[in-house]
């Protein structure tokens, strides 16, 4: 890669300025007025150099639903003392209500928690759906699950919109993915389609205390790979559509949720969750297209509110506030309240152990770079995640390091710059100085800096969704990957010689080949006589190591007034 040339910093604005009437200040046309100016300045801000303050930990509240839910596993042969204990008094009332029988019916694949019927061999078994997906191992504290999230926070909520078909029961429910239990909040409207919706939301406490002003695009990260990890847990007899663009209002009020202005008086134990995206899974054949889920399930008032916790309400950081009002913005999507639906598709040979087994791999495992038909394939795999989304280029170091991208109708690597690039990435990564030496970087990119609302939402959660099919696929091919989600002053497009400002690296993913397995021959596993050893010395290698070629850095110093860390407070990367 060409030297990053020497410019003016991306000047830091203070993110904490809100528009002349605060974030709600509303236009005659009804959008938030200052709204693309606020959203520049914290765009600008999480893309700085400007280390986040340090904050306490905020552990995980407990999730403000009432009663014990619903099992999905059969019986509920769940291990949950871990689980319950990350869960708060509510959550262990509800583990110590269950036994490991469970309650149930004589009827062959039916299971009952009082007089609600719980179907275990319905089309859509929601219990191995989420189990694949979004569901906490059990026995564990929670932090390692199918799906990756920065620092293992998890911020990603689920709310089951059942109609008829599934293992649940028609109704809204929100799930726990601590317990894998379900908790019904309300009753299904009339002509609701058959399968399953899921609103997915987040709850940003924990991720802005652990990234501060960085939390916000790793929360849009987060929900991506929250849908890609259900889309791919999909069973094959469904039919599954992704929405990453469908209006949060129309979101909030498919699932049940109060909107902003109504939290504090409905739902003051609760913590805000903005919606961000969606995913349907309905039985194959079925004629969905036709359908508008979200407007069907809208129709009915929304579900009771939870149980207001005793005692005043939390006091809520500054930083958090803004993070929520942010995400409230990018979720507006009036243009197309009803968002745009586009069918989802698991990588060849994914399976259900590949999603279950999938982890982020150490540094030193990702050395080895992979075969350039692996890479090929993988890049294809988030080029095609989703028609919406970044542009995507992949680094590779090796002998011959370059950059390349992928050509439509064409299979392969496309050539786009000569030089080593990962040096500069690392830089760039919040100074990982181990992404200098991993095999490859796939990179997401692009997002410029006066990029609306409805693009910034898209790039990052598109850019989410297609990192987590990749990794699932890299994984099936048996590579090593870590994805790689905080970037600060990561302007590819400048750095390649284009305009500044206009091509910036939004989330990525570090990949490996397997290491290699070492043999030893039979020969130095057995003793050798004395009398046959010669004082002739093995002859050396006549071929040295083919040096690489790699480019020079960034090396700019930090901004004024920080300091030169070699890492930001807490891990950047996705464990």
């Amino acid at each position: 890669m060409p030297d990053v040339p020497d410019r003016a910093a991306v000047p830091t604005r203070d993110p904490r300025a809100e528009p002349p009437g605060g974030f709600a200040a509303k236009d005659p046309a009804g959008s938030s007025a200052g709204a693309p100016d606020c959203l520049g300045r914290a765009l600008a801000d999480a893309r700085s150099p400007r280390f986040p303050a340090l904050s306490p930990y905020v552990p995980e509240r407990p999730f403000p639903w009432s009663g014990p839910g619903l099992p999905l596993s059969a019986g509920g042969r769940r291990q949950t003392d871990a689980a319950a204990a990350f869960g708060g008094p509510r959550g262990r009332a509800a583990a110590g209500a269950r036994t490991d029988s469970g309650p149930g019916s004589a009827v062959t694949g039916f299971a009952t928690v009082g007089a609600v019927p719980i179907r275990h061999d319905a089309p859509l078994d929601l219990a191995r759906l989420l189990r694949l997906s979004l569901a906490a191992p059990a026995g564990t504290s929670g932090r390692l699950r199918p799906v990756p999230s920065a620092g293992a926070l998890h911020p990603v909520r689920a709310y089951l919109l059942v109609g008829p078909g599934c293992s649940l029961p028609p109704g809204r429910h929100a799930y726990d993915p601590h317990t894998h239990r379900a908790h019904p909040r309300g009753p299904a409207p009339d002509g609701v389609p058959a399968g399953v919706l899921v609103v997915l939301t987040v709850a940003a406490s924990r991720t802005v205390a652990h990234y501060g002003h960085r939390a916000w695009p790793l929360l849009l990260l987060d929900a991506g790979h929250a849908a890609a990890a259900l889309a791919q847990a999909g069973p094959p007899t469904a039919d599954v559509l992704v929405c990453l663009d469908a209006d949060g209002a129309l979101l909030s009020a498919a699932a049940g949720l109060p909107r902003a202005p109504a939290r504090h008086s409905e739902w003051q134990a609760a913590e805000l969750e903005p919606p961000l995206a969606a995913v349907w899974f309905t039985p194959t054949g079925g004629s969905v297209r036709t359908i508008d889920p979200l407007s069907a399930w809208a129709t009915r008032a929304r579900a009771s509110a939870p149980v207001r916790a005793p005692g005043p309400p939390i006091a809520q950081p500054r930083e958090l506030s803004h993070t929520q009002r942010l995400l409230s913005l990018l979720a507006q999507a009036p243009a197309r309240p009803a968002g745009t639906w586009h069918p989802a598709s698991r990588p060849e040979g994914v399976t259900g152990k590949t999603l279950t087994t999938r982890r982020s791999a150490p540094p030193d495992d990702l050395r080895r770079p992979p075969e350039r038909e692996l890479l090929a394939s993988v890049l294809t795999t988030a080029r095609t995640a989703s028609p919406a989304g970044p542009d995507w280029t992949v680094v590779t170091g090796g002998a011959a390091p370059a950059l390349y991208t992928g050509s439509p109708g064409r299979p392969g690597l496309l050539l786009h710059a000569h030089g080593d690039a990962r040096p500069t990435l690392a830089h760039w990564a919040a100074r990982q100085t181990w992404i200098g030496t991993t095999g490859a970087v796939l990179l997401a990119h692009g997002c410029p800096d006066d990029a609306p609302p409805a693009e910034v939402r898209i790039s990052h959660l598109a850019a989410g969704y297609a990192i987590g099919l990749a990794q699932t696929h890299a994984t099936a091919l048996g590579l090593r990957s870590r994805p790689i989600g905080s970037w600060q002053q990561a302007d590819l497009g400048a750095a390649l010689g284009e305009a500044p400002g206009r091509d910036w690296v939004v989330h990525g993913l570090a990949l490996g080949a397997p290491p290699a397995k070492t043999t030893t021959p039979p020969a130095t596993r057995a003793a050798t006589p004395l009398t046959t050893r010669t004082a002739t010395a093995p002859a050396a290698p006549t071929a040295a190591p083919r040096a690489t070629r790699p480019t020079p850095h960034s090396t700019a110093p930090p901004a004024p007034g920080t300091t030169a860390r070699t890492t930001p407070p807490g891990e950047e990367e996705r464990p």
